[in-house]
């Protein structure tokens, strides 16, 4: 292939606070390195539908302040056909882009990994996930900040569940991975939580209510991780039928952990992988993600990020059980 001269990005799937730090990060570095950027809309579907501007360092100044993503973003079920693979390649060869930065998720890296090996076409992911689910990095785009959004939310519940003795059911977002509930519990000083990771070993409701937590406490807070069969809901309608005694309550947070400011540690996280993503793409990488690892920044395949389970550290299980009582 010809010579890099133009760097498409787009942002895919759930918005994540630091998205518009890593575009600012891409935008100024690939200026920086005498690269044009092109910024794409609402992420594949605006790259099928060519919705594709030519960035400058103005177009991304004060965005690093700022949650969600000024490029806007979209789940778009044409990108997974190969007749929208080829619509999208077609916008890349008209806007003469000549390789693309993708910020999201499994979903969205998935969709570049495809693309990538369709068209041969040099492709570098960045992780921007609320769920920090994606394997090979310590750390994802927007999962410090929602972290810390939970965690306040958490604080303003935890008054009304001390004033009125009960126990409250908090659900987080989080899919098939338990992170957000099982950190978020522990920072929160909540007495346990259920994520899916436990959930084929133990009878998590269970173990929970006969650890004797309500000899010692007059109040909980149990975090849930988002299910459709086995959220906070389904527990607490367990708790009413089993053990109607206690008086219980729910908050499903929802999308009030996606926006926001994002924290200084996301918008540093975001800066260096933006950086890093450009430098893959000058040493000719592809099909690759940028993760950070013990404070270094890695390059993961898209082949092992996006089909390797990321495990929740046991650890932090014992963590929380130890220090609830």
């Amino acid at each position: 292939m010809s010579k890099i001269k133009t760097i498409g990005i787009l942002t895919s799937g759930g918005d994540a606070p630091g998205m518009n730090a890593a575009i600012r990060a891409v935008t100024r570095a690939g200026i920086y390195n005498n690269f044009t950027i092109k910024g794409i809309y609402r992420g594949y579907e605006g790259l099928i539908h060519d919705e594709v501007k030519t960035f400058t360092t103005e177009d991304v100044s004060g965005i690093i302040t700022r949650g969600g993503t000024i490029l806007k973003t979209a789940r778009c079920k044409e990108f997974m056909t190969q007749e929208g693979m080829q619509k999208a390649y077609e916008t890349c060869q008209k806007e003469q882009i000549d390789a693309l930065v993708v910020i999201g998720g499994n979903g969205s890296l998935t969709g570049a990994l495809n693309f990538g090996m369709e068209f041969n076409f040099p492709v570098v992911g960045l992780p921007g996930t609320i769920d920090n689910d994606l394997y090979g990095t310590d750390a994802t785009i927007g999962y410090d900040t929602t972290m810390n959004t939970i965690m306040e939310c958490v604080d303003r519940i935890r008054d009304t569940a001390n004033s009125h003795e009960r126990i409250f059911f908090v659900e987080v977002m989080g899919r098939d991975a338990g992170f957000l509930a099982q950190n978020s519990a522990i920072a929160c000083g909540a007495e346990a939580a259920i994520i899916p990771e436990e959930m084929t070993e133990v009878d998590q409701l269970k173990e929970f209510l006969t650890r004797g937590i309500r000899k010692s406490k007059k109040s909980c807070i149990v975090i849930v991780s988002e299910s459709p069969k086995c959220g906070a809901l389904y527990y607490a309608d367990r708790v009413k039928k089993e053990f109607p005694e206690f008086d219980v309550r729910v908050s499903i947070l929802g999308h009030l952990q996606r926006g926001g400011s994002p924290s200084a540690r996301d918008r540093i996280l975001a800066s260096w992988m933006g950086m890093a993503a450009v430098e893959a793409i000058m040493q000719g990488q592809r099909n690759v993600m940028i993760g950070i690892r013990n404070s270094d920044p890695v390059l993961v395949p898209f082949s092992e990020c996006i089909r390797t389970d990321k495990a929740v550290d046991k650890r932090l299980i014992k963590v929380l059980n130890e220090l609830s009582i």
